[in-house]
Order: structure tokens, then C-alpha cells, then sequence
């Protein structure tokens, strides 16, 4: 199969949708290897509140970017851009498909379409981390909802890395972050094949409270007390350990940080279903189908 034939098939779209059930399937079937597009999923210390593949999910097929990293070395969507496309170059010298999974969404893109090449400020960066440090992230918040809410409409808001960056080009540009990503193209020189798994609503709320459910049952609290020293690092800065944070500093109950995680939770699924619709062509896999995931992927995949 030529270069420009060879596909990378990526399984995107909201937390708690079934992705790395589809992927490890796809990955099987087509005897390859996944590649990660998880942000939080990085990080070794970080298991339970990120929802990694567990270890039997994780032996059936090679996984890159799954506990690669430490938090205490942050890996940002530049280094992913530049390590993923490395491997996928490598990936496809043996194999005519690659499987990219996640659900973040500015990551995903740093592999396929590149990254801006606005040059940083680090007078403006400095700023606006002070303000982070003294003022904390809503003010930042308001700020980038007020010059940019088009962005806002998908970007991780409760991301102080991904929030500051924005507000740096912005400040610098005088113009709003999101015109400025428009009309990224791919140049890769293979195909892209996006797949997102189509539940309702209500659906894909209820697998997320049951899943934080599962992640409080499996230990969370306990994670998160394990990582108190580390709390000010950007990776813990995060849905699932922020919240659990507050618990740990008493400032609510635990009830209260469950109830908040699933809120936020939720709040970012629909971000990413919103971050889905940029996209010119993504297959949506009906679940509700008698037909399985695999099956619908395959078929499309060959027509």
C-alpha cells in the first residue's frame, strides 16, 4: 500500500462514549498499534480520575503515550505533536493503519493539522500566571469568554495551561485565538478517518455518572490524597482531582466534589461534541444499532 493510502483512524469524541473499547477492536483487527490522544492519560500517576485503559485492556494491544510521562515533566501539545507524528512516521514504514484515541481535542489536532506558529510572549505569560497565582482562573475565564467565546464554546475552561495560552495570543494579537487556528489543513501524507460514537444525551450523561461512581468505588480519594504534594503542577489541575482537592482541604464534602465532578464532567463532554463539529467528515457509529461499533467502523472504512 503506498504512503498517501495508508490511513490513521482516529476514534474521537466525548469522555465516557466507549473509545477505547472500539479502538483496542479496530487496533486488533487490523493488527496495529494505538496511539493515545489523551492528555490526562500522560501521566503515570494519574490512573483512576483519567479513566486509562486498564492493564487487560492495555496488554491486548500496543499503546503509546498511556503512563509515558511524570507530572512533574509536563507534556504539552507541541511535544505531542512533534513525538506522535515522529512515531506515526515510524508506525507507518510497517503497518497500512494507525489508531490515534481520545477526547482531546487540541491534542488530536497538534498531530494531524500542526500547531499555531504564533510566537510566545513570556511578558504576557508571566502576566496573566500571576493573575492565575493571585486572582485565580475565573477572572482569566471572563476575560477569554469576553474576547473569545467562540473558543470558549469547546475549549477545557477549567485548564489554566490551555486558558492562559489563548489569552497570550490574544493579548499579543489583538485578535480572537480561534480565528487564528481556522483553516489548518492536514499534511500528513496519509488519510485521516475520524470515528465518534453518536449516543443521546441523556445516555452519555448517565455513563458519565456512572463512571465517576466507578472511579470513587476504585479509590480515587485515595489517589488524589497520594498527590497532595504535586497539587500546584499544571497535569493535577484537572477534572476529577480539583475537585477532590476541596475535599482534602476541607473546603466541601466529598458528596458535594462528587456531585461536582460529574457536573464538570458533563459539561465537558458537551464541549467535546461541540469541538467534534469543526471537523469537514466524521463518521458517527450508531450504539444503539443492532449492528456492532466494529462492524459499522469496518463497513465504512471500506466503502
Amino acid at each position: 500500500m503506498a504512503v498517501k493510502d495508508k490511513k490513521l483512524i482516529i476514534v474521537q469524541g466525548p469522555t465516557a462514549s466507549g473509545k477505547t473499547a472500539l479502538s483496542i477492536a479496530l487496533a486488533k483487527h487490523f493488527n496495529t498499534e494505538i496511539i493515545s490522544g489523551d492528555s490526562r492519560q500522560f501521566y503515570q500517576e494519574m490512573i483512576i480520575g483519567t479513566a486509562r485503559p486498564s492493564i487487560e485492556e492495555l496488554s491486548m494491544v500496543k499503546h503509546h503515550f498511556i503512563s509515558s510521562h511524570s507530572i512533574k515533566n509536563e507534556f504539552n501539545t507541541a511535544d505531542f505533536s512533534r513525538e506522535a507524528r515522529l512515531l506515526c512516521a515510524n508506525l507507518f514504514e510497517s503497518k497500512d493503519y494507525v489508531i490515534l484515541v481520545g477526547g482531546s481535542g487540541m491534542f488530536l489536532d497538534a498531530l494531524t493539522f500542526g500547531l499555531d506558529e504564533i510566537a510566545a510572549d513570556e511578558g504576557i505569560r508571566k502576566s496573566l500566571n500571576q493573575i492565575f497565582e493571585h486572582e485565580g482562573l475565573a477572572v482569566l475565564v471572563d476575560e477569554l469568554r469576553e474576547k473569545d467565546p467562540e473558543f470558549c464554546l469547546s475549549a477545557d475552561l477549567k485548564n489554566p495551561v490551555r486558558v492562559i495560552r489563548a489569552l497570550e495570543v490574544i493579548r499579543m494579537t489583538n485578535q480572537p485565538y480561534s480565528s487564528l487556528r481556522k483553516g489548518f489543513k492536514n499534511d500528513l501524507p496519509y488519510d485521516i478517518v475520524r470515528f465518534s460514537i453518536a449516543w443521546k444525551r441523556e445516555d452519555l450523561y448517565d455513563r458519565i455518572n456512572l463512571r465517576v461512581d466507578e472511579m470513587i468505588t476504585n479509590g480515587l480519594v485515595d489517589e488524589v490524597n497520594g498527590l497532595q504534594q504535586f497539587k500546584s503542577l499544571s497535569p493535577l489541575k484537572t477534572l476529577g482531582y480539583s475537585e477532590i482537592f476541596e475535599v482534602l482541604d476541607n473546603k466541601c464534602s466529598l458528596e458535594t466534589a462528587i456531585e461536582n465532578i460529574k457536573q464538570h464532567t458533563r459539561n465537558y463532554a458537551k464541549r467535546q461534541m461541540t469541538w467534534l463539529r469543526r471537523y469537514s467528515s466524521v463518521h458517527y457509529l450508531d450504539p444503539y444499532s443492532n449492528v456492532q461499533l466494529f462492524s459499522q467502523a469496518i463497513d465504512k472504512l471500506s466503502n
